[in-house]
């Protein structure tokens, strides 16, 4: 290979990937590198400081490096690289998470992406199991230490136990059940019964030590509740927050400017929906401002009542995503790509903080493995009424406009797109631009509404969901800066969601907890969807030429790089 300073990133970067996937085994098999899918990262004391050295020096290697002289594609990956790596650091040297949110050691998702995606054998699965559930005792001991005299909050101490308890049942019924499909798939399978054997071996003990942790946590919760020790807020604070979501966004914009455009678009995005509402009544907007309201909440309460239950919400996804396939190509909105997927129940351990999400194939994953789009069904302890607030606000009409956004044209497809990307190295498809990724399905769902949509046959209902979903992404927005920067109370909090927001009482209280278990996750929707409309806007000025397709699948063709970059990559 030729000493250029492109040649010289591109041995940089590979080198930084490898480490970062020797760190973090778990990200590294969803990213579909699986050398290490028997491992589990070190989150002790000990591993926290020698990965916070590690990654300062890597940092130093990639300043060295003179940017203006690498490619664009270069340039932007080495942009992106340093970012993340800084990001890492700021987690571990200054917000320091692992030491108050104990969730953040639970094992279950790491063991979980073992029996969910079909990339190997099962028999080499399974085997890659038994490695990651021999080190569960120590890890989790190493968790207890390092949280050891600190303060915890209390609001992750409780989705800690419950998504816990959710890891148990998961090395418990859901592996047996994943042993024994196995074996009737093929039972003389080479390495089957070894790795039932190397389980069996190991399972005791990792379930023991799970159920001991969850012990120690109900311990933790119970002394705090009792005044014995004192809970941290979960609130990080202005000044970590603006660093967070600095790092998170890696966008330009500051986090006062963030919530600043937020409730100018707040107020907007009202008007719009008043004006949908009186469309869709077929009378004139009224000058009252509580007329108004009424007006919205009356027709909201109206589509509400087409609800689905949990025996339905699954094949009724299914359909509506059917629909949303057959509407994009008949519209030519984008390229549409035949890739495998599943719509699935969220399995129990992913479950207490989103309703839905998308779980594509790792970015890397040589395999031909399908995407899945899980949908959380309400929990079997949740009372009647609380179920049925939570199918009012995921109506039929709602839940095609929540498809669109998790699939189609929104998370699936972007994703497909983003996997056909070539570049020189693979920074961009490990490294993907949350917000650009929530921004484009984001406004995903705002391209299906303009052009019309029609969800069961009435595009005026698919509108005025798509509307409230705006409005709740822009109310998540305002929440993440005022909940963790200005001291935003629940009940300050549950009004605007209720109220300006048109959301049911269950809704609004699950983002509260939400806004309080995450910290600028919640805004990059907004932020994301800012930047890659504006992005569209320019770039349909600048090539009035291009179709609507053509548009968008040049937008899609360079991964998911946060849109500051994607703009010089789209010029080049």
């Amino acid at each position: 290979m030729a000493d250029t300073p492109d040649a010289r990133f591109e041995a940089l970067a590979a080198d930084i990937l490898d480490g970062l996937c020797r760190r973090h085994p778990d990200w590294a098999g969803t990213l579909g590198l699986h050398e290490y899918d028997a491992e589990l990262p070190d989150r002790s004391a000990g591993g926290l400081a020698a990965e916070s050295a590690w990654l300062a020096g890597r940092a130093a290697d990639l300043a060295d490096l003179d940017g203006a002289e690498l490619s664009v594609p270069n340039r932007a990956d080495a942009a992106i690289l340093a970012n993340h790596l800084a990001a890492l650091r700021f987690q571990i040297e200054d917000l320091r998470e692992d030491e108050w949110n104990p969730a953040e050691a639970n094992p279950g998702i790491a063991l979980y992406t073992l029996l969910a995606r079909d990339y190997a054998p099962a028999a080499q699965r399974l085997t890659a199991f038994a490695g990651r559930l021999e080190q569960v005792p120590s890890a989790l001991a190493g968790s207890r230490s390092l949280v050891a005299g600190k303060p915890l909050s209390r609001i992750h101490v409780e989705l800690a136990i419950g998504q816990f308890e959710g890891t148990v049942d998961l090395v418990g019924a859901e592996l047996d059940a994943a042993v024994e499909q196995a074996s009737k798939a093929d039972p003389a399978a080479v390495g089957l019964a070894e790795a039932r054997a190397a389980i069996d071996a190991v399972r005791p003990a990792a379930l023991e030590a799970l159920r001991e942790h969850i012990v120690w946590l109900k311990e933790r919760l119970a002394a705090g509740d009792a005044g014995m020790e004192e809970f941290r807020d979960p609130r990080i604070g202005a000044e970590l927050f603006a660093r967070k979501l600095s790092l998170s966004l890696d966008a330009e914009s500051d986090a006062a400017a963030i919530l600043a455009r937020a409730q100018a678009d707040l107020d907007r995005v009202s008007a719009e929906i008043v004006e949908a509402a009186a469309d869709y009544e077929g009378v004139a907007v009224p000058s009252d401002e509580a007329d108004r309201s009424a007006l919205v909440r009356r027709v909201l309460n109206r589509l509400a009542e087409a609800a689905p239950d949990n025996e339905t919400i699954l094949e009724y996804s299914r359909q509506a995503l059917l629909k949303q396939f057959a509407f994009v190509r008949e519209h030519d909105l984008v390229t549409v790509y035949p890739d495998p997927y599943e719509v699935a129940a969220m399995p129990e351990v992913h479950r207490g903080v989103a309703v839905a999400y998308c779980d594509p194939p790792g970015p890397l994953e040589p395999a031909e493995v399908q995407t899945i789009l899980a949908i959380s069904p309400t929990p079997e302890d949740w009372t009647p009424e609380r179920v049925d607030s939570f199918f009012r606000e995921y109506n039929l009409h709602m839940l095609h406009n929540l498809m669109v956004h998790e699939a189609m044209p929104g998370h699936l497809l972007q994703l497909q797109h983003s996997r056909r990307q070539q570049a020189p190295t693979p920074v961009r498809a490990a490294l993907w631009s949350g917000s650009f990724v929530e921004g484009w399905a984001v406004y995903a769902e705002e391209l299906m509404a303009r052009h019309g949509y029609p969800g069961d046959g009435d595009a005026r209902a698919v509108r005025m969901q798509q509307l409230k979903m705006q409005l709740r992404m822009i109310i998540n927005t305002v929440l993440d800066g005022r909940v963790h920067c200005h001291g935003m109370t629940e009940d300050e909090a549950m009004a605007l969601m209720t109220g300006r927001g048109y959301q049911e009482d269950g809704e609004a209280a699950g983002k509260w907890r939400r806004a309080l278990l995450s910290s600028s996750q919640l805004s990059t929707y907004y932020v994301g969807y800012v930047e890659v409309s504006d992005l569209i806007r320019d770039l349909r000025a600048d090539h009035p030429e291009w179709s609507e397709r053509e548009l968008h699948d040049a937008v899609l063709a360079h991964g998911s790089p946060a849109v500051r970059y994607l703009r010089d990559l789209i010029a080049a």
